[in-house]
């Protein structure tokens, strides 16, 4: 991969396919002619295994784009982690719908799923197939393994890194299945593989397994200064700490803003970022020159190819008299678009750099989830590089160079202005706030003087929009199924309409239920 200094190899993938609780699935020989004990007794494959566990996040298989997949029971493009990352976050939300008539995408745009929706599963599945293969890398690279097998104390050391980097992302995707979820079945990498039956732990447990996991190894993870890029960083796993403080009072009842603002002022301390000078860059196909980024799913458009991924994203953003050239490709999905409300959250659409609305063609509103011509176009990302080529594959099927910004700097000033507005200090919260303001108009002319609590989501909004963050903003300020605050399709309604308050969590997939005794149904499915 061209941004990366570790490679994928198949080697990688003498490891597990995962159904969680299945037993049967779970006891099985790996496929590849190799073993854990082959691969782990070379120090030279742990950099290789480790490659996998951050492919995990952008690739959907061994062969990418298509055969070989990782997770059965669903179309390989439709199962890559932040496609259904995405559309969990997005299409039940007021930033965006999707016009197609694949199983469960009109239900995710109408907030009607069900526990055998394939989206739901999807997400639920590729979650724990993560978490599995981060367990077993982590219970393999154990110091009294790496004594066993004799490695040297360079080779230890190293290792040590990779596995501090390992327990990043299970905790990544352990917080993931806490903000979709709820209470879900819990296993790390003292479960070995084999005919068991996962526990399952409540919200809050996971909350506390999450935040212990990453205050324990925040100082053993390498400083960003220091770090290859895409590797996960000591800022990235203080990111995701203050990202969970941020929610703490829905995933636990209790709120936890003092500790977000200690860990957005670690981040901000730390000198390794800065916001980019222009918006759009960051969504670009050199994007990964971007100062802003603290960690990115990486994407290549010739060594790491997905119909998933910020592919998705481009592609899947194209119709109408859109010429899909100027954004670096040769397709056009007809899929994506932004939803009357979430356009009426830019009241400036000249000198906003955020308004990426396409319009030529379009009416605003929606009446029609498929007809793509019903709703601005929101092409935000684009395979051109900032100085206008193309990415570096623009074939027939074209996938994309753009890197996914899980984590960017534009984020923690928001969470710090927000939780210092929560905890009474409005002077932080416009300082942060403004300075958003201000990358995004080019000048002061537009900040804030005061600031009401509907002001943060708002500009979460326009200055997060796509990234996958909607949903959950709106559950924290209680209005994801509320009646006071609608948007078009919202409860299958053109105009919107409040819906139960137990679709706030996705169901657990009904598979997992009948294999798996330890598990209860979240209310209401």
């Amino acid at each position: 991969m061209k941004k990366v200094t570790i490679s994928l190899l198949g080697i990688g993938m003498a490891l597990l396919v995962l159904v969680p609780s299945c037993s049967k699935q779970l006891n099985q020989t790996p496929k590849y002619g190799l073993n854990s004990e082959v691969v782990y007794s070379d120090p030279n494959n742990y950099i290789n295994v480790l490659a996998k566990l951050y492919a995990g996040l952008s690739m959907t298989g061994l062969q990418g784009p298509a055969g070989a997949g990782d997770i059965a029971g669903i179309d390989e493009g439709f199962s890559s982690y932040v496609r259904v990352m995405w559309n969990l976050q997005e299409l039940p939300t007021d930033e965006a719908v999707c016009g197609w008539n694949d199983p469960g995408i009109p239900a995710m745009n109408k907030l009607q799923w069900n526990a055998d929706d394939g989206w739901v599963k999807g997400m639920y599945y590729r979650i724990y197939y993560q978490i599995t293969l981060c367990n077993e890398f982590i219970y393999q690279a154990r110091d009294e393994k790496l004594d066993e097998r004799g490695f040297s104390d360079a080779d230890k050391e190293r290792i040590r890194t990779y596995r501090q980097e390992a327990r990043f992302l299970r905790a990544l995707s352990y917080s993931h299945a806490m903000d979709l979820f709820g209470n879900v079945p819990f296993v790390d990498e003292n479960d070995r593989v084999g005919a068991f039956l996962p526990e399952r732990i409540t919200r809050s447990e996971v909350f506390n397994y999450i935040e212990s996991e990453l205050v324990a190894i925040e100082d053993l993870m390498l400083p960003a200064s220091g770090a290859p890029y895409g590797r996960a960083t000591k800022a990235a796993a203080q990111t995701l700490l203050a990202k969970i403080y941020l929610n703490a009072s829905v995933y636990t009842g209790t709120q936890r803003n003092a500790d977000c603002i200690t860990y957005c002022q670690k981040v901000i301390n730390s000198g390794s970022f800065q916001l980019d000078d222009v918006y759009q860059d960051m969504f670009l196909a050199d994007n990964n020159t971007s100062p802003e980024i603290i960690f990115p799913v990486v994407y290549d458009g010739i060594n790491a190819q997905t119909y998933g991924g910020t592919t998705y994203l481009v592609c899947g953003a194209l119709g109408g008299s859109i010429v899909a050239a100027d954004y670096g490709v040769n397709g056009k999905w007809g899929g994506l678009r932004a939803t009357p409300q979430f356009v009426d959250k830019f009241p400036d659409t000249t000198q906003d750099s955020r308004f990426l609305f396409y319009r030529a063609g379009q009416t605003k509103e929606i009446t029609a989830l498929g007809t793509f011509t019903q709703g601005y176009a929101f092409p935000k990302f684009k395979n051109k590089t900032k100085a206008g080529a193309n990415g570096s594959n623009n074939g027939s099927s074209p996938h994309v160079d753009i890197d996914f910004p899980m984590f960017r700097l534009a984020d923690v000033y928001l969470m710090l202005a927000e939780a210092s507005y929560r905890n009474g200090d409005q002077g932080t919260a416009l300082q942060y706030m403004n300075l958003i303001r201000e990358r995004a108009f080019g000048n002061s002319n537009f900040n804030f003087a005061s600031l009401t609590l509907n002001d943060f989501l708002d500009e979460r909004a326009r200055e997060l929009s796509w990234e996958g963050h909607r949903r959950t903003d709106l559950i924290r300020f209680g209005l994801f199924t509320s009646a006071d605050y609608v948007w078009s399709f919202k409860g299958g309604d053109v105009l919107g309409m409040g819906v139960s308050s137990h679709l706030n969590l996705y169901p657990i997939p009904t598979a997992d239920l009948v294999l798996n005794p330890n598990l209860q149904q979240n209310t209401g499915y």
